[in-house]
């Protein structure tokens, strides 16, 4: 007896062909009671990337872009940015000069404008600047540039079972803001990096204040840590679209019997975007050699979906 199918394409947005048929094959043999494959519900877990693998994140991340908002709206506090980098950079609204410092000038340039706040003002200053900001290509808000064919997938694995976590290199707190609404994933089941956090009694009661200095940065080799140290299960499914991903899908492929390890590769110039080995973000080089060696599931966006975003 199979559970909770449903008779209609549980992944209309996805076109015919031997990607859309690996995701359903894989459904159908852990989810089919008595199966070979068959996987109890409580082991049913399924692990996703945010940035370019549930939306999109050129030119570049979307968190960059809120905090580059926020180190004009904080600039007055810290007259000393003017002429320290990569802050008079982003004052300047000068991008290459911001990424120009390497991935350390771009951490401390994250956690300088992401702490000296409480977790609940943090929560509210990203939940304004989700609702209002827009992409500066597209115009459209930041979360109408979801992946409409992994809403889909992630709707499809929860009717069948599976709990759906992120697991991404962006900000915890920042994504916890605003997922559930958007992917509807619990922000219990957002897996991110972070920033230090202490206790505080303050007069109001008590706070959590959000320290600039790093805590746990949650890529590469960290994303099998982070799944380990806090799902404490090793994932049926996992799905990424960067070399940053690749150690998660590598501990997915270790595990034994049926198991799903995708990537998306960006090829739709027209309706998205096209990169992969010399891009500055989202860069799919090592991780699309070694997809391809071990036959995991690579979804070709120009090829494989029919819509990218939701209309």
């Amino acid at each position: 007896m199979k559970e909770n199918k449903t008779q209609t394409d549980p992944l209309p947005s996805w076109r015919e062909g031997p990607t859309k048929e690996s995701i359903l094959h894989f459904v159908e043999g852990v989810t089919t009671e008595g199966g070979v494959d068959s996987v109890p519900p409580l082991e049913r877990i399924a692990v996703f990337d945010n940035d370019g693998t549930l939306w999109s994140e050129k030119p570049f991340y979307f968190q960059l872009a809120f905090a580059l908002d926020r180190v004009k709206v904080l600039a007055a506090q810290h007259p000393e940015w003017q002429e320290q980098q990569p802050f008079k950079a982003a004052l300047e609204d000068d991008l290459a000069g911001v990424l120009g410092g390497g991935l350390k000038a771009i951490i401390d340039f994250l956690v300088a404008t992401h702490g000296g706040n409480t977790t609940d003002e943090f929560e509210h200053i990203v939940s304004d600047w989700i609702t209002s900001a827009q992409h500066p290509d597209t115009g459209r808000l930041y979360t109408e540039m979801v992946y409409q064919p992994m809403l889909e997938l992630l709707d499809f694995l929860r009717a069948n079972g599976f709990r759906t976590y992120i697991v991404s290199g962006g900000g915890i707190e920042f994504m916890r803001a605003w997922v559930e609404r958007v992917y509807s994933i619990p922000p219990e089941q957002v897996i991110g990096s972070s920033i230090e956090t202490k206790f505080e009694m303050r007069a109001s009661g008590p706070v959590l204040v959000r320290i600039p200095q790093v805590d746990f940065v949650d890529d590469n080799v960290g994303k099998p840590v982070g799944i380990h140290k806090f799902i404490g299960r090793r994932p049926l499914l996992a799905f990424g679209n960067s070399d940053g991903d690749q150690q998660m899908l590598q501990w997915t492929a270790s595990g034994a019997g049926l198991r799903l390890m995708g990537l998306v590769h960006h090829t739709d110039a027209e309706r998205e975007w096209a990169y992969d080995r010399d891009s500055l973000v989202g860069r799919l080089d090592r991780a699309l050699d070694e997809a391809r060696d071990k036959g995991w599931t690579v979804v070709d966006m120009k090829r494989d979906w029919r819509v990218v975003y939701p209309e």
